[in-house]
């Protein structure tokens, strides 16, 4: 891959490299890069990994605008002009999000990943926010224990549920429903309890359009409401809330009209707590885990 002629951002020390005699490693701005060059960079560092994640170059571009990733705070890791790996970094106020960090499957061993993080550490520092977080696939041994020794700290374990195609076979007791528009559903938005993770902020659903929301109520007076994305092949970025009754009663309900009103599409949410009380509802109603990671937290601003 032919490099952009770009300024170097840094030049940091691979703690963890394996032979003290590689080219230095420089650190160069993903904004000089074009948004093809770096969708190659990112399948390249993909092609071994335990979820895999192919990005092409409009679902990148929807990527950065859906989670304010800013490209000119983000990286692509060179030595010798050869492309390592590359991370990006979202920004909010208060906080930031490390995210799509990866190295090459061949070249990595050079504290590349570290020189990344690092990098972004220093980034949030400069921008004056008071913690920075991640998100880790369950099980990426390497990957955990890295953000573990820069200081990051286990905030929870957050699932990713699929449920295939198909109206309900579960039972429910009678109930009625109302549908609501996008302005609707961000008015629910408005009144969530639960704590998202960056990838369930209300910044990210807004950002990501194609919102819809339901309320259901029972016969005693149990009610509550279900923000959703709806495309064309897919239903997800559910946000469950109950706001009287039994958590789990009130999901089933919300989970069973919105799958007998849409039964044709898939359906795929992400980042939903373990702990959540409505977790069970949606089980009951055909939901299966597909897999897991865990939020880490780094704070900026000590107490």
């Amino acid at each position: 891959m032919t490099l952009p002629n770009v300024m170097k951002v840094s030049q940091l020390p691979a703690d963890d490299a394996l032979d003290d005699d590689l080219p230095p490693l420089e650190l160069r701005l993903a904004s000089e890069f074009s948004i093809e060059a770096l969708v190659d960079i990112y399948n390249q560092t993909r092609m071994d990994y335990i979820v895999p994640m192919p990005m092409n170059a409009a679902r990148l571009e929807e990527y950065i605008h859906t989670y304010n990733v800013r490209l000119e705070y983000s990286a692509v890791a060179v030595s010798d002009g050869q492309v390592l790996g590359l991370s990006m970094l979202g920004v909010r106020p208060r906080h930031t999000w490390v995210t799509r960090l990866g190295v090459i499957p061949v070249l990595r061993r050079r504290g590349t990943g570290e020189s990344l993080m690092r990098h972004h550490i220093d980034s949030s520092l400069a921008l004056g926010v008071d913690y920075v977080t991640l998100d880790v696939i369950k099980n990426n041994v390497p990957a955990h224990r890295l953000f573990k020794k820069l200081g990051f700290e286990e905030n929870r374990e957050l699932l990713i549920l699929r449920r295939p195609p198909g109206p309900p076979k579960t039972e429910v007791e009678p109930y009625t429903v109302t549908w609501l528009e996008s302005d609707g559903a961000i008015e629910f938005l408005q009144r969530r309890r639960e704590r998202p993770s960056w990838l369930t902020e209300n910044e990210s659903l807004i950002n990501g359009g194609s919102l819809y929301a339901l309320q259901v109520e029972l016969s005693d007076g149990s009610n509550g409401w279900l923000v959703y994305q709806k495309t064309v092949f897919q239903l997800g970025r559910l946000v469950i809330q109950t706001e009287a009754g039994d958590p789990r009663r009130v999901a089933r309900t919300l989970a069973h009209a919105l799958h007998t009103h849409h039964s044709l599409q898939d359906t795929k949410t992400e980042n939903f707590p373990v702990d959540d009380p409505h977790l069970p509802g949606l089980q009951d109603v055909g939901y299966i885990e597909s897999f897991r990671r865990i939020e880490l937290r780094l704070d900026l601003v000590r107490s």
